[in-house]
């Protein structure tokens, strides 16, 4: 049976439509608002969802912003009911990516055509979607990382991320791998104190968000937006399938996994033997080429972040970024730091 999600606040207008959908053959969760609809959406994902605007807690176009920030929920068709007819909410609520949208009031056979026109389309982009996979994977043959990229560009799914927005989290399970189009992503993890830890960078062009290229498996750290980011997302079960029918990209992203890991070791050595200066120099310049197109651009993250990828107290850090200061190597531009010698950077010791 299908499912309609219908968050609305007027309790007698949800009870009315709630009916009528029932006796349309469909099943029916509500929500009072855009807080519990988000909760509801969670717990229990929809086929559809018929959504007011003006609302409580959460209006209709953060719960929109919301879902098709979701890589589980941003493919369901999202209709807005509001008694809001000016031009301007239309227009906002449809460049915010809304299928359709109804004013109040409205006859029953308005809304029960809308739903099953939504739900029609979104099933043939669904299958589209599929088809296109399946044909790529049997005509074409991947070869290395670029062939991958370039995969992900034509049939992978679109994200936008905002400057401090969590794309997932922790304990999430790891639907998707993700190709950064613009924009930068750190992964953390928090300490047994609950203090943040950064884990990784990456930058535009590089992969990231894989637990495993073949298994459905929980993330073990979480991944935030660290300026405005663009992804594209692509199944790892589809991934997997690709992966058959593909033994020399298979191959590559051995590859790539090992250098992740030579990465990673080279960077824990680094953290316990390294002196203090050696690693704050080394953080700034993985930064600035990490996040920035130019090295001398200003770096725009928090130094808390900065140290814990140094490994080194954030005071600790801070002194010693004061010191660079002082040999020219670095100003500060308000929070943020510009690297003035790249060389001298390198060569500290």
């Amino acid at each position: 049976m299908t499912k309609v999600l219908l968050i609305e606040d007027d309790s007698v207008l949800r009870e009315n439509i709630a009916e009528l959908l029932e006796l349309s053959d469909f099943e029916v969760l509500t929500a009072p608002n855009g807080k519990l609809g988000l909760k509801s959406i969670n717990i229990n994902i929809p086929d559809i969802i018929v959504c007011d605007i003006m609302m409580p807690e959460v209006d209709g176009f953060e719960v929109l912003n919301e879902v098709c920030k979701n890589s589980k929920t941003k493919h369901i068709p999202f209709i807005f009911l509001s008694a809001k007819t000016e031009h301007q909410d239309v227009r906002k609520g449809m460049n915010l990516g809304a299928d359709d949208y109804i004013t109040k009031p409205f006859t029953e056979d308005e809304l029960l055509s809308a739903i099953k026109s939504r739900l029609a389309k979104a099933s043939i982009l669904r299958d589209k979607r599929q088809n296109n996979v399946n044909n790529y994977s049997e005509k074409d043959e991947l070869i290395n990382l670029n062939d991958l990229k370039n995969f992900f560009d034509d049939y992978g799914d679109e994200f936008t991320f905002n400057k401090g927005d969590i794309i997932y989290r922790e304990g999430d399970h790891s639907n998707f791998i993700y190709l950064i189009t613009k924009g930068a992503v750190k992964c953390h993890k928090l300490d047994t104190k609950g203090k943040e830890l950064a884990t990784s960078l990456y930058k535009e062009d590089d992969l990231f968000g894989y637990t495993s290229f073949t298994h459905n498996l929980p993330h073990k750290e979480t991944a935030t937006a660290i300026k405005k980011t663009k992804l594209v997302g692509f199944s790892i079960l589809q991934l997997s399938e690709i992966l058959k029918n593909n033994n020399k990209l298979a191959i590559a992203l051995i590859d790539h996994l090992t250098d992740d890991l030579s990465h990673f070791k080279d960077q824990l050595l680094e953290m316990a033997y390294s002196s203090v200066n050696k690693k704050t120099a080394n953080t700034i310049l993985q930064f600035a080429e990490k996040i920035n197109r130019r090295p001398n651009d200003p770096i725009k993250i928090s130094r808390n972040d900065l140290a814990s990828v140094a490994g080194i107290a954030t005071e600790t850090f801070i002194r010693t970024l004061t010191n660079f200061k002082n040999q020219g190597l670095i100003k500060s531009e308000g929070r943020n730091i510009v690297v003035l010698d790249v060389e001298g950077l390198k060569q500290i010791k």
